[in-house]
């Protein structure tokens, strides 16, 4: 070796040590870093803001997963259950980078991912408990009474419309399709609420080019509505989706007063729906911010979040104190795109019931 070689691995040497070079051989020391206990660490209020549910709800929800996320030894310092559901909680509320999550609750972010998809996925399995249509007549007569208190429409068991949650580009061929009219990816979400502003149906598997009156046609809420399993039950939607005889659209031009008293109320009990949208998103700002993973899993956290709006309204929740750190952008809102002609200016035998109906109420 002459002395040009020496002088060349001399200053190599030099050039690691002040990088402070690390062989890739050698292994990283193992650190396990301490894990607060968020729980009993925040009041009732500072929970409530940084977890969107107050405390016994998430007790009560811990006790309904706690068997399907809990592991089944204590080794490698595994993640107790209700740490594992505060971590999802907070991803929810916040929509961050699983690397934050993981310096809030003292873990790797590749623990937080998995943490994350074991939560959720827990939570998806409770859906038929918390999301679902009425299932007999008392509860349609239930549902139908409080819709009619808002604006005196009768029969109405639902309110219905679509709802952009932003993700990421899914790459590959078919990413263009998650592209909707407002020009960012999305799924385009659709639901169903009562008066109560709870969520009875939601459907979270369509892209967001996607229009709103396709995805309820190829919707289990169709085929029971078809079947006749709502009695005379309506639904009330924009005027985006078909009219028919159970799904009941705004007039296009109301001219005599009964119509435009039909269109008020119309309007007025559909609005249900847009409320809730707002509560929803407001309670768990990650569905505003926009979801930053694949797909499936985003399907999953749009329904586990519908399952807890439900949880919240049953314990008598109300919306969560605002966080300031959390900035939810400001989406423009478009007018529905029509379904066709057909959807707006086709007859309806039940619309024309409803039109006399309100012209009673005028003469009386």
């Amino acid at each position: 070796m002459d002395v040009f070689e020496q002088i060349d691995d001399a200053a190599i040497e030099e050039e690691r040590q002040a990088l402070n070079y690390i062989n890739p051989d050698q292994r990283k020391d193992r650190v396990v870093k301490g894990r607060p206990d968020n729980f009993n660490t925040w009041d009732d209020r500072e929970f409530w803001r940084r977890f969107r549910l107050k405390k016994q709800t998430v007790e009560l929800l811990l006790s309904l997963i706690q068997d399907k996320i809990e592991h089944n030894t204590e080794r490698n310092q595994c993640v107790p259950p209700m740490h594992q559901l505060l971590l999802a909680l907070r991803f929810y509320a916040t929509g961050t980078f699983y690397v934050t999550i993981g310096d809030f609750g003292g873990l790797h972010n590749s623990t937080i991912c998995k943490i994350v998809k074991r939560v959720t996925k827990a939570i998806a399995t409770l859906r038929p408990n918390f999301v679902n249509l009425p299932e007999n007549r008392e509860e349609i007569i239930a549902i139908q009474e409080r819709f009619h208190n808002i604006a005196r429409f009768p029969r109405v068991i639902a309110a219905i419309d679509c709802t952009h949650i932003k993700i990421m580009s899914p790459g590959g061929d078919t990413a263009e399709n998650y592209r909707n009219r407002k020009g960012f990816f999305s799924l385009n979400v659709q639901a169903m609420c009562t008066a109560n502003l709870q969520f009875v149906d939601i459907v979270a598997r369509w892209p967001g080019s996607s229009h709103d009156s396709l995805i309820f046609n190829n919707s289990a809420a169709k085929y029971r509505c078809d079947r006749g399993d709502f009695g005379n039950g309506i639904v009330l939607g924009d005027s985006g989706y078909f009219l028919n005889n159970y799904l009941l659209t705004p007039l296009s031009n109301p001219r005599t007063q009964v119509e435009q008293l039909y269109n008020e109320s119309h309007i007025r009990s559909r609005n249900v729906i847009e409320r809730c949208f707002g509560v929803w998103k407001r309670r768990f700002p990650v569905l505003s911010i926009g979801l930053r993973c694949k797909i499936p899993l985003a399907q999953d956290v749009i329904v586990a979040a519908a399952i807890l709006h439900n949880l919240a309204c049953s314990q008598s929740e109300g919306e969560p104190p605002s966080d300031p750190e959390v900035l939810i952008p400001q989406q423009p809102e478009f007018p529905p795109v029509y379904a066709d002609n057909e959807g707006i200016n086709s007859t309806s035998s039940t619309r024309d019931g409803i039109i006399n109906y309100f012209e009673s109420l005028i003469t009386q």
